[in-house]
């Protein structure tokens, strides 16, 4: 199965989604945990730093004074979200805020186990409750991890058996001039982290699951905007490679895909117009070619199996020649018009005398125009009017304009040929006094090939192509040709050259 783009984008997109909704809940929940550890930890340890090293503090610490402590404990507590243990040197309870939840059954075996094993500890059956809380709950701190504690600000445990469930505890040493009298505990519930740990991830979770709309939102403008525009591109390109050129593309918007919709429609049109002026080339010259050729062959044969007699001969051999000229003279244009497409109008631009050019041009028709009593008339601007192209195809674009004005003058008649400069440029017009050319046929008169009902009329011998020669021309030479005719009247016909410095 053939990867498109948009399958790809597809692929990706639920790729990214499910790689993005594993970061943001276990990934995520890691991260999230971290911060809140890092975060409570932090603000724990300072506070205990300032409440351990308060000298009021040291103080009631020192004297065991736990209804002191007790009325700024609780409200440390309350503000830090937080249980808060002080003990005394030995890691005896002195007291416990009133927030904190411990393990009962681990004081009471430890309770049990003091009272066992120490009776110079043993408490006065009148002593309080405090008193017997406060003598049997002692918390087994090995020595040894004290160090630990000064070099760290919280770890996370059930503090030595003290609670049932994790909790992140901080640890400070009370100072006094030196000597250690005892220590101040934070305790923080781990489930209270977690909870705040979900409505965080909760929100991360919401925050990727909005984003990852958005961007199903763009993937479905990409569908709507690029996609479906793509693929029917890509089916009209399809349709023009098998030979349908009548497909259109039916893409309407005005951007980028909508332009390259109607520049692939508008070469389709430019193709099949193309294919369609091909066939018509190729019916031309086939029909042009086997006029003549049929013409050629049938008298040929005729004078080879004797039905045209030897007396007779000579007259159907001028014809041959007649018509195998009208075969050189047509062959000879095609290949004039295919040796401008090939090369691309690769003119030799030089400066020459254009009136020189005219006169030169116009000679050569002498026997012609004497023969038929047609006038040559040139009116040319001064002695000499000096042009800038190639001169040897502005020599057959006058050749070709004066032949087409003779053909289709009337006897006793004249032609025109005029030069005139305006803007820096040479302005040339060949005027005949003929038949004139019909509305209907005067856009037509350049296409290859094409004759109108008169020219087919008056010369047989005519190809077509030479007012054809004359536009391919003057257009390599980015210069203009027009041509005013009325029927009945005559044609004229005025290109321009670029006049030389």
């Amino acid at each position: 199965m053939r990867k498109t783009v948009h399958s790809k984008l597809i692929c990706s997109y639920i790729f990214i989604g499910i790689v993005g909704f594993l970061f943001a809940t276990a990934g995520g929940s890691h991260f999230v945990e971290t911060y809140l550890e890092e975060e409570v930890g932090a603000r724990l340890y300072d506070s205990a730093v300032r409440f351990a090293s308060d000298a009021v503090t040291v103080q009631q610490v020192a004297d065991n004074d736990s209804k002191g402590l007790e009325k700024i404990m609780d409200i440390l507590a309350s503000g830090e979200e937080a249980g808060i243990l002080i003990l005394d040197k030995n890691f005896h309870v002195i007291v416990q805020s009133s927030n904190l939840e411990y393990n009962v059954s681990s004081a009471k075996s430890t309770a049990d186990s003091e009272v066992q094993t120490s009776e110079t500890d043993k408490i006065p059956e009148n002593g309080t409750s405090s008193e017997k809380f406060s003598a049997a709950n002692t918390i087994s701190i090995p020595y040894s991890d004290l160090d630990f504690w000064l070099n760290t600000q919280y770890q996370i445990s059930n503090f030595y058996g003290y609670f049932s469930s994790p909790h992140l505890n901080v640890m400070i040493s009370v100072e006094n001039s030196g000597v250690t009298e005892g220590y101040v505990t934070y305790h923080y519930d781990m489930q209270q982290l977690y909870q705040k740990r979900s409505g965080l991830l909760g929100i991360l979770q919401m925050v990727f699951f909005a984003v990852y709309a958005l961007c199903g939102l763009l993937l479905l403008c990409y569908q709507k905007w690029i996609h479906t525009p793509m693929q029917q591109i890509i089916k009209g390109a399809s349709e023009y490679a098998n030979g349908d050129l009548s497909y259109r593309i039916p893409v309407k918007s005005e951007d980028e895909m909508g332009y390259l919709a109607k520049t692939l429609n508008y070469m389709a049109d430019r193709i099949n117009q193309n294919g369609e002026y091909q066939r018509t080339f190729i019916a031309n010259v086939s029909h042009d070619f086997r006029s003549p050729l049929t013409s050629i062959k049938g008298y040929v044969e005729a004078m080879i199996d004797g039905t045209i007699p030897v007396e007779m001969q000579e007259k159907y051999l001028k014809i041959i020649s007649y018509e195998a000229e009208r075969l050189e003279k047509l062959t000879r244009g095609l290949l004039t018009l295919n040796e401008l497409d090939i090369q691309k109008r690769m003119l030799n631009i030089q400066s020459f005398d254009i009136n020189q050019v005219i006169k030169s041009t116009a000679a050569s028709f002498e026997g012609t125009c004497t023969t038929r009593q047609i006038l040559l008339e040139l009116v040319l601007s001064g002695k000499e009017l000096y042009a800038r192209a190639d001169i040897e195809q502005i020599q057959q674009v006058l050749y070709n304009l004066l032949d087409n004005a003779i053909k289709f003058s009337n006897d006793n008649s004249s032609i025109n040929i005029e030069t005139s400069v305006k803007n820096d440029k040479v302005f040339v017009s060949v005027k005949d006094h003929g038949v004139g050319i019909p509305k209907d046929s005067l856009s037509k008169v350049w296409d290859r090939f094409y004759k109108t009902d008169t020219s087919r009329g008056k010369d047989r011998k005519g190809t077509g192509l030479g007012l054809s020669i004359v536009k391919e021309i003057i257009k390599a030479h980015n210069q203009n040709i027009n041509v005013i005719s009325t029927e009945g009247v005559g044609t004229e016909f005025i290109f321009t050259l670029k006049k030389a410095k």
